[in-house]
């Protein structure tokens, strides 16, 4: 393969309906991890990647940055250096962060009760729940019973109000389950409560210091620098939430009500782009990410060390009824497992995106990932940056 650099392309080849084209791989990459790089074109070329970045930086240095593909699903722009793309539940621990932070500084804990800090939450009966349970899925509202509007959706009040007064869907201790977008919403409350910022603005302070390219909210004018997440499979026929009971209700509640919650038909758009939510609608480079895990990695620049051990451990393990699987969960990162590895070391920690994006810290190897992309493929698993991370470790 001839080597990347910043004025040039890899030259890979991939097959696009019969028709052969350039796929533009621009970037760097230390030699000892050429193989990284290697993996990194034969995503576009074996595995059907559209458009793409990944960051990885070793003991504070930048050791991988490359990036290529396509901006778009006509692949009319190609993918830049400061490519900004929704990397979706990544951003989950980027507000993990701003929880912990908002807490540490109020002079609160993480078994504080919400309803300290938000009176509203305790109604119907959700006195009990605290910080912790809402950092490790255990809160009881990944669904929000009252039918809302797309309208809704982009009403900060509007929404919150409504996750308050949801009557719980389970009892305390009972259970957990992934707040699939829900915790965006509780997580940024906690946030402008604790420090009277709205997340975008409380998550610019820190990214800023860390010279990170993460976003809640991509301000207008910088919104050229988005690229267009692709969803290739139409969604299935799915029953109306509200003919249907129990988990399957919770479920399709969880990801369509409002109908916008998860993003679908409106993530390309500027107004989802400019809301910013904390849960799913994130934005940034696999740059930006990779800088803000090593940021967490420098020792007490972010968090305390005790606290980001803590944050780091499982705090509820077994089945998940939104992901079906039995998982773990930390307060807002999700530690690494066989299932979901992130690298090879027992301390990793981090967070994946719908689609395949994903962000992590391996503290033993002092490693800061950053992946992310366009392309959207199966949740779980991702042949894509399983491939960077698996290669990458091969070596290290």
């Amino acid at each position: 393969m001839p080597r990347a650099s910043r004025s040039g392309g890899s030259g890979a080849r991939g097959r696009r309906e019969d028709v052969w084209i350039e796929i533009p791989i621009r970037g760097t990459c230390s030699p000892d991890l050429a193989t990284v790089a290697e993996e990194f074109r034969r995503n576009f070329t074996d595995r059907g990647e559209v458009g793409a970045a990944c960051c990885v930086i070793r003991d504070g240095e930048v050791v991988v940055d490359l990036w290529g593909g396509w901006a778009d699903a006509e692949r009319t722009r190609r993918w830049e250096a400061d490519s900004l793309v929704d990397f979706y539940s990544v951003g989950k621990a980027l507000a993990a962060t701003l929880v912990l932070r908002s807490v540490i500084d109020a002079g609160l804990s993480v078994d504080t009760p919400l309803a300290e800090l938000w009176p509203e939450f305790a109604a119907e009966g959700k006195g009990w729940v605290t910080v912790r349970h809402a950092l490790s899925h255990q809160a009881a509202v990944p669904a929000i019973r009252e039918r809302l509007s797309d309208d809704d959706l982009f009403d900060w009040s509007a929404m919150t109000a409504a996750l308050a007064a949801t009557r719980p869907w389970w009892s305390a201790g009972e259970r957990h389950a992934y707040h699939t977008n829900t915790f965006g919403h509780l997580t940024g409350e906690i946030v402008r409560r604790l420090t009277g910022q709205m997340p975008g603005d409380a998550l610019r302070r820190v990214a800023d210091d860390l010279d990170a390219d993460v976003w809640y909210g991509v301000p207008l004018g910088q919104q050229d620098r988005c690229v267009d997440v692709i969803w290739d499979a139409p969604l299935r026929d799915l029953p109306d939430p509200w003919s249907v009971t129990g988990d399957v209700r919770m479920n399709l509640l969880a990801s369509f009500n409002p109908p916008g919650y998860s993003s679908v038909g409106i993530v390309n758009t500027p107004r989802w782009r400019a809301a910013g939510f904390p849960s799913t609608g994130g934005h940034g480079s696999a740059r930006g990410v990779a800088h803000f895990y090593a940021g967490l990695l420098d020792e007490g620049r972010v968090l305390p060390r005790d606290l980001l051990a803590e944050a780091t451990r499982p705090q509820s393990v077994g089945p998940c009824p939104i992901l079906g699987d039995d998982v773990a969960f930390g307060l807002g990162f999700t530690p690494t497992s066989p299932r979901r590895p992130m690298g090879t070391n027992p301390r990793s920690f981090g967070h994946f995106g719908t689609g395949g994006a994903v962000g992590f810290a391996d503290p033993d190897a002092g490693i800061a990932f950053g992946y992310v992309m366009n392309h959207v493929i199966p949740r779980w698993q991702s042949t894509r940056n399983r491939a960077l991370i698996d290669t990458l470790y091969a070596v290290l």
